[in-house]
């Protein structure tokens, strides 16, 4: 039976992004009209719709490998339990042979899904936190933020589209009359809007992946009752992956940084802005606060 898992501040969270982007993607999309409003649009769905139907196959990018149950019994068993009990379909399982600890989940809906785990993560993590790191998968999977992502993905690219060609409009466009050059405020803003637009559309893309982050965080940690368990792997996965990177190994592949749990290089200050994930600390903080509330012991 699947748990009874209540929405959060996040969800809203979310649909607020989301609105501002539409709107955002509305705005500059007006600033241009005419024939290539739909044009720029049409090709951004397209990208992100072949993105989303064949998501499941960008963990080949990263060298993950499907795995049969035979392979690895126990991680199977514990994916299937966690997956009957947020009722969804067992997804398919693979291993990335990278020694990062690091997880992330994809697929377009829960009857397309994979998990995948590293060689790392399996080696660092004992059973109650790699229990943690797979529930927060699975809270992507129940909760389509495959689809999600997409719908931010479609409409950032658009903007940036619509921008770009506001941008070379106004360096190939004709001269304009003198009874026209009373519009010059009206054509910088138009410049000043294609400029900061992208930007805009990005930090909101980046705001809605980070909600999702929290929402599967929360999700998860009621999913197995052990918030601290999530919180310990996290901190660990943290830890070991920023060391592991300073030391010279190689960075997340950009194709799967946004899907792992946990990205090392996030950044600080202004930069956070336009990270995928939210700050570890941030996320740990609200874990171990949950399991309070829970009334769960805290080591």
């Amino acid at each position: 039976m699947a748990a009874h898992l209540p929405k959060t501040m996040n969800q809203l969270k979310t649909i607020l992004l989301l609105g501002a982007l539409s709107a955002l993607l509305v705005g500059i999309g007006g600033a241009i009209g005419g024939t290539a409003l739909h044009v720029f649009l049409a090709i951004a769905i397209v990208m992100n719709l072949v993105s989303y139907f064949f998501s499941d196959r960008i963990v080949r990018m990263s060298g993950a490998r499907v795995i049969d149950e035979h392979e690895a019994p126990a991680l199977h068993a514990m994916v299937g339990d966690l997956a009957a009990r947020a009722g969804i379909p067992k997804p398919r399982v693979a291993i990335v042979p990278d020694q990062t600890p690091n997880a992330f989940a994809t697929g377009r809906n829960p009857a397309n899904a994979l998990v995948a785990v590293t060689e790392g993560l399996l080696r660092m993590c004992d059973g109650r936190e790699l229990r943690g790191v797979i529930a927060h998968e699975l809270a992507h999977v129940r909760n389509r933020d495959t689809l999600v992502a997409t719908i931010a993905a479609a409409g950032a690219t658009a903007i940036s589209y619509f921008a770009n060609a506001i941008q070379w409009a106004a360096i190939f466009g004709t001269s304009q009359s003198s009874d026209e050059e009373g519009e010059g405020g009206g054509a910088g803003g138009g410049l000043l809007m294609a400029f900061l637009a992208p930007i805009a559309a990005t930090m909101l893309q980046m705001g809605i992946s980070r909600s999702r982050e929290y929402l599967a965080d929360e999700w998860a940690a009621r999913l197995t009752q052990d918030p601290e368990g999530l919180a310990r792997a996290l901190q660990k996965l943290q830890r070991t992956g920023e060391m592991m990177v300073q030391n010279g190994a190689p960075a997340p592949a950009p194709a799967t940084a946004s899907l792992a749990i946990v990205n090392p290089l996030t950044g600080m200050g202004l930069f956070r802005l336009f990270a995928t994930h939210p700050p570890i600390e941030d996320r740990v903080a609200r874990l171990l606060e949950m399991a309070r509330d829970m009334g769960v012991r805290v080591a």
